[in-house]
């Protein structure tokens, strides 16, 4: 049997996208039990500790109590903190250790294939972990059920797709992987806990609040305290093109860096 080069057609950009998806997926719920009961557990213990524990001693913040404020925010901090991981000691693990892309780049996948790829992936877990928090809030009657509430995964996926590029670009200039701690403890948390989780930044200096605003996940909180609180304005627009702006610039430039580590 022969077969006329010719006639092949190359996956389509989508396929392909799909393919590296899929591959991430597969491992992920090879151990589905380990990876995906963390999720609803860590915000109970958060809540308890946070919520419970320090709520006692806050009246209300913004016209909510505080465990209600909280448990706002907390959907996203987990779509922040699992892509972080994610694209930081994950990438570097298939990067350097398991020599992963090595072997896809032999496929017709390309280069942008696997980190666009691999942010779409990160952005998926961000919308479950956002959704695996929000079960865990509506059960324990943390916030109140409406139609709105149904969109914080969808946030979630934004925080992933955000913060997967950013966390990417840091991965590609660091030689081993105890390195990667620097951008968690210095940069990730950090964020977690100066964009509005904890505590309404309104409350900083001015000058602190211009700095913060520079925080992508910011911008994703006060989508979603707009979404829960059902309280509306034109700033939404600004939190939103900012989300979308961010991504696409730090994804250039994360497959950018990543093209050129790859290269040498």
């Amino acid at each position: 049997m022969s077969f006329n080069n010719l006639d092949y057609m190359p996956p389509s950009r989508i396929e392909r996208l799909y393919s590296v998806w899929y591959r991430h997926f597969k491992v992920y719920t090879k151990n589905i039990f380990s990876n995906g009961f963390p999720p609803f557990m860590e915000p109970l213990i958060f809540l308890a500790g946070m919520g419970l524990g320090l709520g006692g001693y806050i009246a209300e913040v913004d016209n909510m109590s505080y465990i209600e404020y909280l448990g706002i925010g907390l959907p996203l901090s987990s779509a922040m903190f699992t892509a972080a991981f994610e694209c930081t000691f994950g990438t570097f693990i298939r990067l350097e250790f398991s020599k992963t892309y090595d072997g896809m780049l032999t496929s017709p996948l390309s280069i942008e294939d696997l980190f666009i790829g691999e942010i779409i992936w990160a952005g998926t877990k961000g919308a479950f972990y956002s959704f695996a928090v929000l079960i865990v809030l509506l059960a324990c009657d943390v916030i109140p059920v409406s139609v709105s509430v149904i969109f914080i995964p969808v946030i979630g996926f934004i925080v992933g797709v955000m913060f997967a590029p950013l966390s990417l670009i840091f991965m590609s200039f660091v030689k081993t992987i105890n390195s990667l701690n620097f951008f968690i403890t210095g940069l990730i948390t950090p964020m977690f806990m100066f964009s509005g989780i904890i505590f309404p930044v309104t409350n900083l200096p001015k000058w602190i609040q211009y700095i913060i605003e520079l925080f992508p996940l910011v911008h994703a909180v006060n989508l979603e305290r707009a979404l829960c609180s059902n309280n509306y304005s034109s700033r939404l627009i600004w939190d939103l093109l900012y989300c979308i702006i961010f991504t696409l610039i730090a994804t250039y430039i994360s497959i950018r860096r990543i093209r050129k580590r790859l290269m040498k």
